[in-house]
């Protein structure tokens, strides 16, 4: 079974995160790692993807960074979301061939990972269209997905509402539906302690496990080493 390189970055700027998966990108597509996943959180922002429209800040772009909210556009499919700590977000950076298949396995495993927290009735809803994308408890949104692939590799990826605030997003158009409720790990459960831990294992686990690949533990400068030697990892 191949391997899925998982690195646990903590709480990282939205824009560095960007650079490091291009970097990561540039090297699985030159065969020089195995396919990665970044684990982390991130300092609040708003991301427009490429599907993203006017009006969907309705507040004004500066009224947001007055309140300490990056903006950054970026190439990924869906509409605007919002990350913050709290939020735990997946890039998984993977050779993928069939795209919508792809989001499809990761709705499942996100499901998965919130069912053994006891969110029995998480899911996805592809019928109801690409903007239903992710995943769903009942009405409300707990995970929003987008992708972007270029030469065979994807970046961007998942983000779960653990125990982050959840007022942001309803400063926004979030995922381009006006009437979206956006909920949370421990809004679902009730639960306060361990949260973030224990779900951060689950999440890894379990989309390593949909992807059909083996989870490694790696640390940034493990990964760091792999993406500056030029030299394909899995030979060293």
């Amino acid at each position: 079974m191949d391997e899925l390189w998982v690195c646990h970055l903590g709480t990282v700027d939205y824009r560095e995160a960007l650079t490091l998966q291009e970097r990561v990108r540039s090297a699985r597509q030159a065969g020089e790692v195995p396919d990665v996943m970044l684990v982390l959180e991130h300092q609040p922002v708003y991301t427009r993807g490429r599907r993203s429209g006017a009006g969907e800040l309705p507040l004004g772009e500066d009224w947001y960074r007055a309140q300490g909210l990056d903006i950054v556009d970026v190439d990924r499919g869906g509409k605007i979301t919002y990350h913050g700590p709290g939020q735990l977000v997946g890039y998984p950076i993977v050779r993928v061939d069939d795209v919508v298949a792809y989001l499809r396995t990761l709705e499942d495993a996100l499901a998965e990972a919130l069912h053994q927290e006891g969110i029995a009735d998480a899911r996805g809803r592809p019928e109801d269209g690409p903007d239903y994308t992710g995943v769903w408890v009942g009405e409300r949104k707990i995970a929003s997905l987008g992708v972007h692939l270029a030469r065979g590799v994807t970046t961007h990826g998942w983000a779960v509402n653990v125990e982050n605030d959840l007022q942001p997003f309803s400063w926004v158009v979030a995922c381009g539906l006006p009437e979206v409720q956006m909920t949370s790990l421990i809004r679902e459960t009730g639960r306060t302690e361990g949260v973030m831990r224990c779900f951060r294992k689950r999440a890894s686990y379990e989309v390593a496990r949909a992807l059909g690949r083996r989870q490694r533990l790696v640390s940034l400068a493990r990964l760091e080493a792999a993406l500056g030697s030029g030299v394909p990892a899995l030979m060293r």
